[in-house]
């Protein structure tokens, strides 16, 4: 079994456990003094950078709900900025507060190994989502398989090209889920589409104005270019502005989506996105997060106590992806959503 697939088992298997003793309150588990509830003013955060970018909202919508349903308190933080040391400064703030946990996505993988590391050493279990510190000592990592999302992605360009032309790849280099949508991207082309040729690249690091300038600059220098891959959203505003006035050849396609995205796609001006079951990031990332956090809550036949490893700790969990097109763009509008579940959002 691989690691994947045994996370997810364990993963249903805890998610299984838990629903049955909240379900049932009057089993074995509500006998004794570890219950699956929060203590009096137990506050779980979740960190991300860009605190204004509409991504992050959905989760902590799950993040907030998965909380509520066992009388946990939350709290959504961040810098408005996209800066590591900013992000980190915020994640220290969190630890001044002595939180109970704290879901992050690490806005680069190495600056967060010491401030994850520092958190789980003062006893505070750290979850990342969406972006991972692989090398520290955070307990879980819960996001969508982006090896298998760049690959779907090229796939879905592929035909929509037949099979022939060029493309290119605006990036986002050092963010550990970015850089892993763009190497499945380009692997995939060079191993399933050989027709369609990599004619250019270049850093937008997520910013809409760098994204529409170097495409103007692609299309001067490969006047044949017919696609484009970005592995987030905010570029892809300003590629599909440049590609429009370009003549609206060039098929634009990206990763996450946001209101703007939607509304381009439903135009036809982003041909479309694959987007991450955002929800369910922030659902399992709060309860593996509190399941780091109880660990007297178990006690299973492994070496957890001789090695020192959490035995609560779920190593992966992939939360899934769809495909965004014309046909389902409807479905994903934020405010939407928001009406129907009658919340605030990350203001409660």
């Amino acid at each position: 079994m691989r690691i994947k697939e045994l996370a997810r088992t364990l993963t249903l298997t805890v998610a299984t456990s838990l629903g049955l003793s909240l379900a049932l309150g009057h089993g074995a588990a509500a006998q004794t003094p570890a219950q699956f509830r929060c203590k009096e003013g137990e506050t779980y955060y979740m960190n991300v950078m860009v605190s204004g970018v509409e991504y992050w909202f959905p989760v902590y919508e799950m993040f907030k709900q998965a909380a509520q349903s066992l009388g946990c308190k939350t709290a959504y933080t961040g810098t408005p900025e996209y800066d590591v040391t900013k992000q980190i400064a915020s994640f220290d703030q969190i630890l001044a507060k002595k939180p109970a946990g704290i879901l992050v996505h690490p806005m680069n993988s190495d600056p967060f190994i010491e401030p994850i590391n520092r958190a789980v050493a003062s006893g505070v279990p750290v979850v990342t989502f969406a972006a991972d510190s692989p090398n520290s000592k955070r307990v879980s990592y819960v996001t969508s398989d982006n090896d298998r999302e760049g690959a779907y992605a090229a796939d879905v360009i592929a035909k929509a090209l037949g099979g022939k032309g060029e493309y290119g790849i605006l990036e986002n280099p050092g963010q550990d889920n970015h850089d892993r949508r763009v190497a499945a991207f380009v692997k995939r082309m060079g191993e399933k589409h050989p027709g369609i040729k990599l004619v250019a690249r270049a850093p937008s690091n997520q910013d809409p104005t760098k994204a529409y300038n170097a495409v103007l600059s692609m299309a001067q220098a490969n006047p044949n270019l017919g696609a484009l891959f970005m592995p987030e959203a905010n570029s892809a505003l300003g590629a599909a502005q440049a590609a429009q006035e370009l003549g609206g050849k060039i098929k634009v396609m990206n990763a996450d989506v946001n209101g703007k995205i939607l509304d381009m796609i439903k135009s036809g001006q982003v041909f479309g996105a694959i987007n991450p079951n955002q929800g369910m990031q922030g659902y399992m990332g709060f309860m593996l997060l509190f399941m780091a956090a109880h660990p007297e809550l178990i006690d299973p036949m492994n070496d957890y106590k001789r090695s020192g490893f959490n035995p609560m700790g779920v190593p992966f969990v992939d939360n899934g992806f769809a495909v965004v097109t014309k046909d389902n763009a409807d479905d994903f509008y934020w405010d939407a959503y928001l009406k129907r579940r009658g919340t605030k959002g990350i203001k409660e």
